[in-house]
């Protein structure tokens, strides 16, 4: 008889929407399991499972990674942005105010997602054009809205977040 070999679990540690986190993982767990099923941070979507749909974007030290497809062993020591991070003290940041008032959420599975892409563009360029809004959000798919509403609300984002600073 064959023996099989115990599974090895190693522990990571990070940074997840400014806590510090220490998690046990074993070598074939993605971000995502992560932060849904150990964090507890459900906001991430899981969509295609391959890296297609964007609906598992978060921020990985400031860039936009689809959590679907990052070994969990590569966030060690690794700076996480999710959409629970957006919430500071009970107020909604200007991208979340901006995507209600567009009505640029409708079933809402790919919003936290598209959220998260949106944050990484405005705080790379504070003033996009429409074309480099389409650009940063071309990894992530909505099917319901048609993209007008959302490139709207990015925009009126950005200034309101322009005129707050």
């Amino acid at each position: 008889m064959k023996k099989v070999k115990a599974e090895q679990k190693k522990l990571i540690s990070f940074t997840v929407n400014g806590d510090d986190v220490k998690v046990e993982i074993s070598a074939d767990t993605r971000l995502i399991d992560v932060l849904r099923n150990k964090l507890n941070l459900t906001g991430t979507k899981e969509g295609c499972g391959i890296g297609e749909c964007g609906a598992c974007t978060v921020l990985m030290d400031g860039k936009p990674v689809n959590s679907c497809l990052v070994p969990a062993f590569q966030v060690e020591g690794s700076v996480i942005e999710t959409v629970e991070g957006l919430d500071k003290s009970g107020e909604l940041h200007p991208l979340q105010e901006a995507f209600v008032e567009h009505t640029a959420i409708q079933c809402g599975y790919c919003t936290p997602g598209m959220l998260m892409s949106a944050l990484a563009l405005l705080r790379e360029n504070p003033k996009p054009t429409r074309e480099e809004i389409a650009r940063a959000i071309s990894g992530n798919l909505c099917r319901c809205t048609g993209y007008h509403q959302i490139i709207a609300a990015i925009e009126d984002a950005s200034a309101k977040i322009r005129l707050s600073e």
